[in-house]
């Protein structure tokens, strides 16, 4: 009962900041927040709705089966971010865009833009349903279940309630609730963390000690040139993805195309582009803390590494209240990145495959329609409860953007026109 009363004191912040910041609401302040964002809120929201649920759960796994070797590729987030920063976006700001596969219209005729615009809906709606469906299980499994809410109910209420405090404001709402969501996750991960040292008996200094002495933490990769952990295989790995599945995707840039002006957007870019290594230091250090956790109590690690953090915290070893803790940090990393595509997928589908940027009925009936489909997909997946359709499906997401970092290479590095 404590754990549903504090998710709906959650639940009830995030209505009243949708309402806060609905006032006066148009199809502009929906797209592009009325190009009125400051950029600081935008920077700390973007971390928060960088880290999805399943992230939350699986980054301190990666401490049992690849050490501290992720922050290889964290480091070539960085630079990435300065790339999409210095390169993509004065692209879209001169351009004055609402949607990003604007720019393929512009530069390369009608038909790229629809492809453009086609892929990232695919991949996104497909991406994101699967994600959001996973935290949705895990959600019933740990603490749902046990309040006899049927799974099904779950999908619809959860979705139901990103629906209601998106509907009129969306990107501007959430420059606000993803920075209210961060906040609640990164409190939700540092309690856990000072919970995990109580129940080792560590002091601050004691587990950082014990953190950096142990084998789990070796970093850097240089001598097997071989291994999927070599450095410059993550770091490259590392730019390439933030440059593609952040600076090509209309989810990950439409709140950054909120801020005023070009240099503040630059500037929350490379904020949180840097807070990525640190952030996931966290959870990285959660992993081992956990480890030494396991061997304190005489368990065996579980087979898969995902179960870390799920067997220990969500299975209430360390008590309800952080199940509690568990519980808000796992649907403020969901909802942050779950809301956003969202509102980006009704964006893209209004502006890009409609033409209509300024038809708000249009607006408000494809967010509804999108949402159902989110529904939809999500409860396919779990009672088809296949896990080849969900490798099928990352498979699918993952060959999409090639093409998307293809036509804007061409974009980008030639000035030849291509006729429809």
């Amino acid at each position: 009962m404590t754990i549903l009363i504090t998710l709906l004191v959650y639940f009830g912040a995030l209505l009243v900041l949708s309402r806060l910041t609905t006032r006066h609401s148009s199809n502009d302040t929906f797209y592009r927040g009325n190009r009125q964002s400051p950029w600081p809120l935008v920077a700390f929201g973007m971390v928060g709705a960088s880290i999805s649920g399943v992230t939350f759960i699986s980054v301190p796994g990666m401490a049992v089966t690849t050490q501290f070797t992720y922050l290889q590729m964290c480091l070539g987030f960085a630079v990435g971010y300065v790339v999409v920063a210095f390169v993509l976006l004065p692209v879209y700001y001169r351009l004055n865009l609402t949607t990003i596969y604007s720019y393929l219209q512009t530069r390369l005729g009608q038909q790229a833009y629809k492809t453009g615009a086609g892929f990232f809906l695919l991949s996104k709606i497909l991406g994101s349903a699967v994600k959001f469906g996973v935290i949705c299980m895990v959600l019933q499994r740990f603490v749902l279940d046990a309040l006899h809410i049927p799974f099904a109910l779950t999908v619809v209420l959860m979705m139901g309630l990103i629906w209601l405090y998106t509907r009129r404001g969306g990107i501007k709402t959430l420059v606000f609730t993803d920075t209210f969501q961060t906040f609640c996750m990164f409190a939700a991960l540092l309690l856990i963390i000072w919970q995990v040292n109580s129940a080792l008996h560590y002091s601050l200094s004691d587990s950082l000690r014990a953190i950096v002495a142990d084998e789990h933490s070796h970093i850097f990769v240089w001598d097997d040139f071989m291994s999927r952990q070599n450095f410059w295989k993550q770091f490259l790995s590392g730019i390439f993805v933030v440059v593609v599945m952040t600076g090509l995707d209309q989810d990950m840039m439409q709140k950054n195309l909120t801020c005023k002006g070009l240099r503040e957007a630059q500037k929350d870019m490379c904020s949180y582009g840097f807070a990525f290594a640190p952030v996931n230091l966290l959870f990285l250090a959660l992993g081992i803390l956990l480890m030494m956790y396991y061997h304190k109590t005489g368990q065996a690690l579980p087979a898969v590494s995902d179960d870390l953090m799920l067997q220990v915290i969500a299975g209430g070893q360390l008590g309800t209240w952080v199940v509690i803790l568990f519980t808000i940090g796992i649907v403020a990393a969901c909802f942050s990145s779950a809301d956003s595509a969202l509102t980006a997928l009704t964006t893209t589908f209004c502006v890009d495959i409609c033409n209509q940027r300024r038809d708000e009925r249009l607006r408000k009936w494809s967010h509804l329609g999108v949402s159902v489909v989110f529904v939809l997909f999500i409860l396919i997946f779990r009672y088809v409860n296949s896990t080849s359709l969900i490798d099928a499906v990352y498979t699918i997401v993952s060959y999409t953007y090639g093409p998307l970092l293809g036509l804007f290479a061409f974009g980008l590095s030639t000035k030849r026109k291509v006729n429809d």
